[in-house]
């Protein structure tokens, strides 16, 4: 009797093997969420958080050099004066990230690959470094409100030209292939976070063909 009265004290009472059980439940699903299958979510989600944070993304800058000419009369034309001026000038361009919704984005779960479209880019107002200018002037005798009309014309007509060869063709397109190269390196890392380490990101602007 002795023995037996012995046996059943150390037997674990009802209560003790619930929490047993649960504490033994608990370390499982801690060590799954730990070292388990990881959550992919949904890769589009997970594109639009990675930008959501900023506004613009600057992409590539051209660094112009516009050669402009301005003259001035004056004295019912006895007075003729004329100024050429080298101005640089940076243009950037950027990517306007608040107009990546969701529409922008596709998403192939068969290839796993995401399709970006991206709006067209935006070109800044030209930034003159005008304390780098280079002027070569021509006149017998150059006024200060000459001068300075004439210096002003150089700015406008500098302007004027660095924008115009910011939109040059071959420059837009060396920035489109810098914008679709950032925004595939920007949304690398975030599906692979989000368990999408083979995504391929595929970035396109509107009107350009869809690939294959």
């Amino acid at each position: 009797m002795a023995a037996q009265q012995l046996t059943s004290a150390r037997r674990p009472s009802p209560v003790a093997l619930a929490v047993i059980a649960f504490n033994v439940a608990l370390a499982v699903f801690l060590l799954w969420r730990a070292f388990g299958p990881a959550d992919h979510g949904d890769p589009i989600s997970t594109s639009l958080t990675a930008f959501e944070k900023a506004n613009r993304l600057t992409v590539f800058s051209a660094q112009l050099a516009p050669v402009v000419t301005a003259e001035d009369e004056r004295g019912y034309g006895l007075l003729k004066s004329r100024q050429i001026a080298v101005i640089p000038a940076r243009v950037d361009y950027t990517l306007d990230l608040a107009r990546l919704d969701a529409g922008r984005f596709k998403w192939d779960e068969a290839g796993k690959t995401l399709t970006v479209t991206l709006p067209p880019l935006d070109l800044s107002k030209p930034n003159l470094d005008e304390g780098r200018a280079q002027y070569l002037r021509e006149g017998i005798w150059i006024t200060g409100p000459a001068q300075a009309k004439l210096t002003r014309d150089n700015t406008l007509l500098a302007e004027r030209q660095a924008a115009e060869q910011a939109a040059n063709p071959q420059l837009l397109e060396m920035a489109r292939g810098a914008a679709k190269q950032a925004v595939a390196q920007n949304l690398a890392v975030p599906l692979q976070t989000a368990g999408y380490p083979d995504v391929t990101v595929t970035v396109r602007f509107d009107g350009e063909p869809t690939p294959p």
